[in-house]
């Protein structure tokens, strides 16, 4: 049976988060279909997805490699960041269901849960997943798309400190859903704008000058039908 292309597009997305491919190596066709177990065809597709992602370039003569961004292209990631999850959390004041609003509150209440008792291993899940539904509250698949796909290359490129206090984070998380709920779309957008300011300050580059470069997985098997990573 053919395994979908996205499903191996998410695979290969992952690794070069993990640092599984490192920055710059190759991405051989023959050698990828081999480590996930399928056929050259979902492959090529898949680089071409994540060539236009940003994870992905082609090269003459190397063919498809792992992109090298520069420490001025990690910065513009935050920087539009910074612009867009602000405007998904006012569009999701004016469109977000009853069914975003439930999973959005149960999201609050797992976090301050978590952030309560310590368990902060799970938190940075819980917060990509409160982060996705938000933007999926928006009502724009165009800029649900755009803002997961921001995550996805920040996650790349940073490493990112815990916060200080978890449980002020979730307050501000919990702030952000009220405003939502009410239908307030400036007081969203304000309260987004900065949670997403102070988070950003969190942030540190893993490569060029004077970067605290995380150590790569080198060794992970990342199955292909496995959900991607939230950030």
């Amino acid at each position: 049976m053919r395994i979908p292309a996205h499903s191996v597009c998410t695979a290969i997305r992952d690794d070069i988060v993990a640092g599984v491919h490192e920055r710059g190596s190759r991405l051989t066709e023959e050698l990828l279909a081999r480590r996930y177990g399928v056929s050259r065809v979902p492959v090529r597709e898949a680089l071409r997805t994540l060539e236009a992602e940003g994870f992905v370039v082609s090269r003459r003569h190397a063919g498809a490699c792992v992109a090298e961004p520069t420490e001025q292209e990690a910065a513009d990631l935050l920087e539009m960041r910074l612009l867009l999850e602000p405007l998904g959390a006012a569009r999701a004041a004016q469109r977000r269901t009853e069914a975003h609003l439930k999973v959005l509150r149960g999201l609050v209440r797992l976090g301050q849960e978590r952030a309560r008792q310590g368990h902060s291993e799970d938190l940075r899940a819980l917060d990509g997943w409160f982060h996705e539904t938000l933007a999926q509250a928006a009502g724009s698949a165009a800029l649900t798309a755009t803002l997961t796909q921001l995550r996805h290359r920040i996650a790349w490129m940073y490493t990112v400190d815990a916060p200080a206090s978890p449980p002020d984070t979730w307050a501000e998380h919990g702030a952000i859903v009220d405003a939502v709920a009410r239908g307030d779309s400036e007081r969203a957008r304000a309260l987004t704008a900065l949670h997403t300011e102070r988070a950003t300050a969190a942030h540190r580059l893993r490569f060029g000058s004077g970067a605290q470069r995380a150590e790569p997985v080198r060794n992970s098997q990342h199955p292909v039908n496995t959900p991607s990573l939230r950030n």
